[in-house]
């Protein structure tokens, strides 16, 4: 497997032209010590570079391949998170069972917190599978999720998403008088709104 990677890799070097090359930049090395930097180059795919190769290289010209850097974008907007018509139902529809006779604010900060779970390396990637991942919310494993939400949870998804950033960076939330799990109250509290403390 391995000399078959490093016949490829000495395939691209020697045959591909300099001038451009799809995804990354081709830079010639001119040096006195080309047929080490050879060497080098395909020991980096197999420890032991095949010299059946060796007589393909130009004696003066070596070409790397250097990736293309990726160009992080600070400093830009972030843009407002997309959510489907059914992602925002579902996503009133936990606002709803969650936040029952909390203030608007704390219906607002209940779905960033599933805003900021979907965008966070340790949670699942979408709407659906933040809610419904295993033991996360209490409507999910009582049922309530699939009661139909109210206006007032419906607006506070939508100001959730318009204001995505602006909001808290929790992930966690709960009623510190009724909650039972102990691992919760260790998460550091960022804001208290109405009844319920949110947490990172």
């Amino acid at each position: 497997m391995k000399s078959k990677i490093a016949a490829i890799a000495a395939f691209i070097i020697c045959m591909l032209p300099a001038a451009r090359i799809e995804h990354a930049q081709a830079v010639k090395i001119f040096s006195k010590k080309d047929r080490q930097e050879m060497d080098r180059l395909l020991s980096s795919v197999d420890p032991e570079p095949n010299p059946a190769f060796s007589h393909m290289i130009d004696e003066k010209t070596i070409i790397e391949l250097v990736p293309r850097p990726r160009h992080e974008k600070k400093g830009e907007k972030e843009e407002e998170p997309k959510l489907t018509g059914r992602e925002k139902d579902l996503l009133s529809r936990l606002v709803h069972a969650e936040a029952k006779g909390e203030p608007f604010a704390g219906k607002v900060a209940v779905a960033d917190v599933v805003l900021n779970r979907v965008e966070h390396h340790g949670f699942p990637d979408s709407v659906k599978s933040v809610i419904y991942q295993k033991n996360a919310f209490e409507p999910v494993l009582n049922g309530s999720i699939n009661h139909k939400a109210d206006r007032e949870s419906k607006k506070a998804v939508e100001e959730a998403v318009d204001q995505h950033k602006k909001e808290t960076n929790a992930l966690y939330f709960y009623n510190p008088d009724t909650a039972s799990d102990n691992w919760i109250k260790t998460r550091k509290i960022v804001k208290r709104i109405g009844n319920h403390v949110f947490a990172i």
